[in-house]
């Protein structure tokens, strides 16, 4: 029954938000991101300690700024998740403009496959979605979400442009065939990792527990690393959808060297791009949670 219940209030949310004009439909889920910042005090205290962290010399009106902007990045990415049975390859341009996208053709024609690196970046549901629409349709990796219901509804809104899911019990094996077959692959490289998937590396100035997976695959399969994120553009009013040069990894012969410092590299990649946009990144996650032994944890006083 709670399963039910779950289902039925996300379900009424996106198909309701997805029915509305976009304008309106974005102005209410700003406003609901809003009030569960509000009435959700933990997630407010990381967002100051993360912002502290990453911005020690900013004021506290800089700092609130910040979360003003990420409040409506989140609120309009989840008007355009809820809007996706609406996109077309017809009409995705009057929402999504690609640029540097000689970037990611170039990763491609290397013909190893492409690992889209990326983070909870802009709009980063909307990226990987418009850039099917464009006839890239990738592999992102995912999660299950813990309501069976709830996860055939997201992955399957996720999959309406081409896209297909890779899920954690099988991506090992599913990520060589993708990247065998010249195929893309899209991973969220920004999160706190669990300490054996990890290495600590500097994030921000701190050290920071991320995935070495990418490094470890990336090297194994010659693939090439593209990073990719969609940012919205005041100036356009539209989102932007920006990929990088290909990151050159660095090889010495020494297996954990190299991985190591290529997930250095990965992680200051994405440590640039939230520089320059840091209101559309999602400053609520424990980022800096998993500590190197010895260590005080950082949000311990929350």
């Amino acid at each position: 029954m709670k399963e039910w219940i779950e289902y039925a209030a996300v379900w009424a949310i996106v198909k309701g938000l997805g029915g509305l004009p976009r304008p309106l439909a974005r102005s209410l889920a700003v406003g609901v991101a809003r009030v569960l910042y509000a009435l959700l005090p933990r997630l407010r205290k990381i967002a100051e300690v993360n912002l502290r962290i990453a911005f020690p010399e900013w004021s506290d009106a800089q700092g609130q700024a910040v979360v003003r902007g990420m409040l409506r990045n989140l609120g309009w990415m989840a008007a355009e998740f809820a809007r996706f049975p609406k996109y077309s390859k017809e009409n995705i341009e009057q929402i999504v403009v690609l640029d540097g996208h000689e970037n990611f053709l170039e990763g491609q024609r290397r013909g190893k496959g492409v690992l889209y690196l990326t983070g909870h970046i802009g709009a980063w549901e909307l990226s990987s979605f418009a850039h099917a629409l464009y006839g890239f349709p990738l592999h992102y990796m995912a999660r299950r979400v813990d309501n069976p219901r709830i996860d055939a509804l997201v992955n399957g809104y996720r999959c309406l442009s081409g896209n297909r899911p890779i899920f954690k019990n099988e991506s090992a094996r599913v990520m060589l065939k993708v990247l065998k077959d010249a195929g893309t692959i899209g991973i969220l490289a920004d999160q706190n990792t669990m300490p054996e998937e990890a290495a600590f590396v500097d994030f921000f100035g701190k050290l920071a527990s991320t995935t070495t997976g990418i490094a470890r695959v990336a090297l194994h399969t010659d693939a090439a690393v593209v990073p990719g994120y969609a940012v919205w553009d005041e100036r356009i009013q539209k989102y932007r959808l920006r990929f990088e040069p290909p990151v050159e990894l660095i090889r010495t012969g020494d297996t954990e060297r190299d991985v190591l410092e290529n997930t250095q590299i990965f992680a200051k990649v994405i440590e640039g791009i939230i520089r320059k946009y840091p209101e559309q990144w999602v400053w609520v996650h424990g980022r800096w949670n998993t500590r190197p032994k010895g260590e005080p944890p950082v949000y311990d006083s929350l």
